[in-house]
């Protein structure tokens, strides 16, 4: 498999997100919107190449991924910084988890704060 990293103009996304994957069957593609912080662009790489790496594992199709997120992204309310892996409904939830905790732990060993990141990517 090739996996490839993009860093791109946060205008560029297919949707409402920071970080998106997006895998046919010998390719795997990341998007990342550029944060201006080397570091806070690679944590969402990391998320993101865990969190698909995962849902393949667990047979989590992009599809049901992709549907959930640009629902999650027109139901969203002004003000709602929230993730939405991070709702229990999500088809991978437990797989963006597990992907924030891997995140939280890169951030804390980059000595990166885990609020002002979060700021940062809210400010996008």
């Amino acid at each position: 498999m090739k996996i490839i990293v993009e860093i791109i103009p946060h205008t560029e996304q297919r949707y409402r997100t920071v970080g998106d994957w997006q895998m046919d069957s010998d390719k795997l593609l990341i998007s990342v919107s550029e944060t201006g912080n080397w570091r806070y662009n690679v944590l969402i790489a990391v998320h993101e190449i865990i969190e698909v790496l995962l849902c393949k594992h667990d047979q989590v199709p992009q599809a049901s991924v992709d549907q959930f997120d640009m629902d999650y992204e027109r139901g969203r309310l002004p003000g709602d910084y929230s993730e939405p892996g991070d709702c229990p409904s999500a088809p991978y939830h437990r797989q963006h988890c597990l992907a924030t905790g891997v995140e939280r732990i890169l951030a804390a060993a980059l000595g990166v704060k885990w609020l002002e990141y979060e700021k940062a990517i809210a400010a996008l």
